[in-house]
């Protein structure tokens, strides 16, 4: 059971606020309004999205975080003033990741914890923690009121057979391991198992893997690359999303949805710097020694007119005594001289931006021996087609939010706050830095429960705005300070 003994205290303090003071001080305690759900029907409250709505956390998929996640949180509000129950996908244990079989599904491993040093796998730290939920031998049975599927794109939750193990074989793949736990037959689809429940009121937070897929490939364009995640077209988001608000209102379902965050902006992005490398003079001069080819090829190509002086200083790489040498790497929109013999190498600058495992690598020569490919960072030009279309996708989401009546929430607004540090909430104020800042989990991408309980009070807000309900008058927003930011080892 989840923060029972703070719940339990929240609520007592709640309810002392709540009554006027019997003594004669005189003091004025504010009495606080009775809360209602104006006019919101939260007796089906069905959520769909993806992590974000799952209550993905540390990289995985585990029981406690899925507790916490916000549409749970929601749900013990809306449970206040006539919500019915909220059941959920739960996995089987708190060390995450999940087995086909008996065996390990590659890319599915357990939670991430943190070393005191950097996060680290669960089992480095506690060799007994052991992943037990398997998506041949032990699913749940639904039907389940949270229909977040990590990984899951726009056009995934109309997608029949999303749920179908043998789908997992395919190349590409046609199902999603996680989805194959909750659907309720091999051919449905997510919308179609959330709409059987007849939802009153339901939740749309989907998008985010449309664009951060190719921002965690670091860019990759190579279509044979197995790294390769293109952003969905704008045409196949539209169709995507349009078609998940109209199924879901069709039956005057209300709602609240949000948009998509600016994920160069999460701390999986923004912890790596540009130049993180701390060098003696003996060393720089070795690395200087080994480019010196290089550069003198750099010379050559503006002696002949193939590039500019401004390119030349762009592209030469020189390492000096100092801690903070940048990284070195290689540039697809560079002027292409392969032909010459010339790589496309640069020196990082601070617009550049650095995928987190990075960060485990640097000291392993990555960023000055070895160019670093790139699938390790996000570069200007990058980053400007991620911003398009999250910008695109976002006008799509507020316009189908707007002319279907429903509540509408600013994540990405929020994640900027986050981000500038100014989002205070009770005696906290979260941030997006990594480890320290309390909004992000050790993967860097998702929420901690936290998090996740700061996003909830977000949702309940707008919904407030909307539907005329009193979540946050009646002071029956949660206490954030009641979630934790993370979860030890020994928690299996």
């Amino acid at each position: 059971m989840k923060n029972i003994k703070y719940i339990a205290l929240s609520l007592l303090t709640l309810g002392f606020l709540a009554c006027e003071s019997d003594d004669d001080s005189g003091s004025d305690t504010e009495v606080l309004p009775e809360l209602t759900a104006g006019n919101a029907n939260f007796s089906n409250f069905v959520a769909l999205g993806n992590s974000l709505t799952a209550g993905f956390a540390d990289g995985t998929l585990y029981s406690i975080a899925q507790e916490n996640s916000t549409p749970s949180i929601m749900a013990d509000q809306f449970s206040l003033i006539g919500g019915g129950n909220f059941t959920q996908p739960l996995m089987n244990d708190n060390t995450g990741g999940l087995l086909a079989g008996g065996s390990p599904l590659p890319g599915f491993g357990p939670r991430l914890v943190f070393n005191g040093t950097a996060p680290v796998p669960i089992t480095s730290l506690n060799p007994g923690a052991m992943t037990t939920t398997d998506i041949v031998l032990n699913n749940p049975t639904g039907p389940f009121n949270n229909m977040g599927v990590p990984g899951a794109k726009s056009f995934h939750l109309l997608a029949p057979g999303y749920g179908n193990f043998s789908g997992l074989f395919a190349v590409p793949a046609t199902a999603n391991p996680f989805f194959v736990r909750m659907a309720s037959s091999t051919t449905t689809s997510v919308i179609a198992d959330a709409m059987a429940q007849a939802p009153t009121f339901f939740s749309l937070w989907i998008g985010n893997n449309d664009v951060l897929g190719y921002a965690l490939s670091g860019g990759e364009s190579n279509t044979m690359s197995e790294d390769y995640d293109p952003i969905t077209p704008q045409a196949t988001f539209d169709f995507a999303y349009s078609t998940l608000v109209s199924t879901l209102t069709a039956g005057g379902a209300q709602g609240v949805v949000a948009n998509i965050p600016d994920v160069t902006a999460i701390p999986h992005f923004t912890t790596v710097p540009h130049n993180p490398v701390p060098l003696d003079a003996a060393t720089a001069g070795a690395l200087n020694q080994g480019y010196a080819t290089y550069n003198g090829g750099l010379q050559f190509a503006f002696t002949n007119g193939l590039l500019t002086q401004e390119e030349v200083d762009k592209r030469t790489v020189v390492f000096s005594e100092s801690a903070n040498n940048a990284l070195v790497l290689i540039d697809e929109d560079l002027t292409d001289l392969s032909s010459f013999g010339i790589p496309n190498y640069r020196q990082a600058t601070a617009a550049d931006l650095f995928l987190l495992p990075l960060l485990s690598l640097i000291p392993q020569g990555y960023g000055t021996q070895i160019q670093l490919e790139d699938k390790w960072v996000l570069t200007p030009e990058e980053q400007l087609e991620i911003k398009m279309a999250t910008d695109a996708f976002n006008a799509t989401i507020q316009a189908e939010a707007s002319g279907a009546n429903l509540a509408f929430v600013d994540a990405n607004a929020l994640l900027n706050l986050l981000k500038d540090g100014n989002l205070p909430s009770g005696n906290y104020n979260l941030t997006s830095d990594f480890v320290t800042g309390g909004a992000f989990s050790l993967d860097g991408v998702h929420p901690t429960s936290r998090g996740y309980a700061l996003l909830a009070n977000q949702f309940l807000k707008a919904i407030d705005l909307k539907y005329g309900s009193n979540f946050e008058a009646s002071g029956n927003l949660v206490d954030i300070g009641t979630y934790n930011t993370n979860y030890s080892a020994g928690l299996q």
